[in-house]
């Protein structure tokens, strides 16, 4: 069996190295598999890094399909047009896509064209607002797809609500939790918080809430009214950067550093006092360790991180973010638990159902 495993964005290789993992350790085994890693992007994307890689354990893509641009119709055309091209020189049984970009949705519609078996990661996610692009992608991927590998009981449910047949949907836990498990021992603690022992961390990296000036200046202002006297480590790209820096006051604890590598980006989260982000994969992931984390969105992707883990959804809430924060830092925030198969066994129960 040979699987094509395609990622879109950095993000994806991060859920897909188990997969990978998996898979080389079922060939050294006796198995008859076999993997291609494929990149949509270019080999110069400046957000995949070398060392990326090297600390995922993972070899770097086998093949770039080179798709650069800022028009998302004109990103999703010449993704088909170049994986309808890697098809032809590939005999793959499976193809397995991630998340929900239009690059991902691209590959969906080819694969199905070709009459490939097509399995989603993370399947039956919603956010139920129809005018987000992301969501169109999920249901034209959700809707193509051969196997559907959810991550809890909620998106089951809502493939099921949506006509998929029970004998495509699978519930085989998180991905990154799989990541996570195997990588915890190998983290390493960033230079940024030598010194501190008690700290925030701040991320955001959705365009919508960075452009929007108002709500930026609320949330920094909540934020520096809180938690006044504990530093908050934000580990900002240069776009978000540069909607925050001039709104810090000279006495601010937001403190905003470079680009971390993901294993100092995971000591720095698992070993927070809490977590302030617009990220449903930081949301994830601090549920797993059971860190308070305050998602700055009206919705997540992923309802367990919720009702049963220790995400807070504030949304454009500055008075409820600003007593969440309070709640943390007086020890009055809610107990949390790991949801149903968020285990580090995903990649096994993946393989096993292919």
């Amino acid at each position: 069996m040979h699987i094509t495993l395609v990622a879109g964005a950095r993000p994806n290789f991060i859920k897909l190295a188990p997969i990978i993992w998996a898979t080389i350790n079922a060939k050294r085994n006796g198995k008859d598999i076999s993997y291609t890693l494929i990149y949509t992007g270019s080999e110069s994307d400046p957000t995949v890094e070398d060392d990326l890689f090297e600390q995922l354990e993972i070899p770097h893509p086998d093949v770039f399909l080179g798709v650069d641009c800022e028009s998302i119709n004109e990103l999703t055309g010449r993704v088909m047009s170049a994986f309808d091209h890697y098809l032809d020189t590939v005999d793959t049984d499976t193809v397995i896509v991630c998340d929900d970009l239009a690059s991902t949705m691209a590959v969906a519609i080819v694969s199905k064209k070709r009459g490939k078996r097509l399995a989603h990661l993370v399947a039956g996610t919603r956010s139920f607002d129809i005018n987000m692009p992301k969501e169109i992608n999920r249901l034209v991927i959700d809707g193509l797809s051969d196997l559907m590998f959810t991550a809890g009981v909620s998106a089951n449910s809502i493939a099921t609500r949506e006509g998929a047949e029970q004998n495509k949907i699978y519930m085989v836990g998180n991905l990154l939790i799989d990541t996570l498990r195997n990588n915890y021992s190998r983290f390493s603690r960033p230079k940024c918080i030598d010194g501190i022992d008690k700290y925030f961390v701040l991320t955001i990296n959705r365009k919508a809430l960075i452009s929007d000036s108002a709500y930026i200046e609320n949330m920094v202002a909540a934020i520096e009214k809180e938690a006044s006297d504990i530093p908050v480590i934000a580990p900002l790209h240069p776009l978000a950067a540069k909607a925050i820096s001039p709104l810090l006051s000279e006495s601010s604890p937001i403190r905003i550093v470079e680009s971390l590598s993901y294993l100092e980006f995971g000591y720095l989260t698992s070993h927070a006092l809490g977590i302030i982000t617009d990220s449903g994969n930081v949301a994830e992931e601090a549920t797993f360790n059971t860190v308070p984390c305050i998602t700055l969105n009206d919705y997540t992707e992923h309802i367990e991180t919720v009702s049963i883990g220790s995400n807070t959804l504030v949304g454009s809430n500055t008075m409820l973010l600003r007593s969440t924060i309070a709640d943390i830092i007086a020890g009055k925030y809610k107990r949390s638990a790991i949801p149903d198969r968020w285990d580090g066994r995903t990649a096994e129960r993946i393989l096993q159902s292919l």
